[in-house]
C-alpha cells in the first residue's frame, strides 16, 4: 500500500501544487499507473534482500496486480466522490487510505485461503 500511495499521491500532488490544467480523468489514470509502478519498484527493492534483481522483479510483477489495481481504483473513486478527483487534502487522505486498504482484503483473503499464497 505504501508504494501505491506514494505514486498515486505524488502524481496528484504535483498536478495540484503546480496547478497544471489537465482533465481529471487523465490525472487519475496517470496516478493509478504511477501507483502501480512505484509499488512494483518498492517491492523489488525489498525483495533484493533475498533474491537476485531478475527474480525480485519477476516476483514483484507476479504479486497480485488485481489487489493493487483494485486498491488504486478505490482510492481514486473516494478522491473523486469527496473532492471531485485529482485533489488532496488532510481530511480526505485518511478516507482514501482506508478505502485503499479495505478494498483488496476480500480478494487477498480468498487467495490466501484458496491457494495458501499471500499476495503481499
Amino acid at each position: 500500500m505504501v508504494g501505491c500511495s506514494i505514486g498515486d499521491f505524488g502524481t496528484i500532488g504535483i498536478f495540484q501544487y503546480f496547478n497544471i490544467d489537465f482533465p481529471v480523468l487523465y490525472i487519475m489514470i496517470l496516478a493509478i499507473l504511477n501507483g502501480l509502478i512505484t509499488s512494483i519498484i518498492l517491492e523489488t527493492i525489498i525483495l533484493l534482500k533475498d533474491l537476485s534483481l531478475n527474480s525480485a522483479l519477476k516476483t514483484a510483477l507476479g504479486i497480485s496486480l488485481i489487489s493493487m489495481i483494485s486498491m488504486e481504483v478505490a482510492m481514486n473513486i473516494v478522491d473523486y466522490l469527496y473532492i471531485g478527483g485529482a485533489k488532496l487534502n488532510l481530511i480526505v487522505i485518511p478516507l482514501i487510505l482506508i478505502a485503499g486498504f479495505l478494498t483488496p482484503l476480500p480478494y487477498s483473503y480468498w487467495r490466501l485461503k484458496n491457494y495458501d499464497k499471500a499476495c503481499h
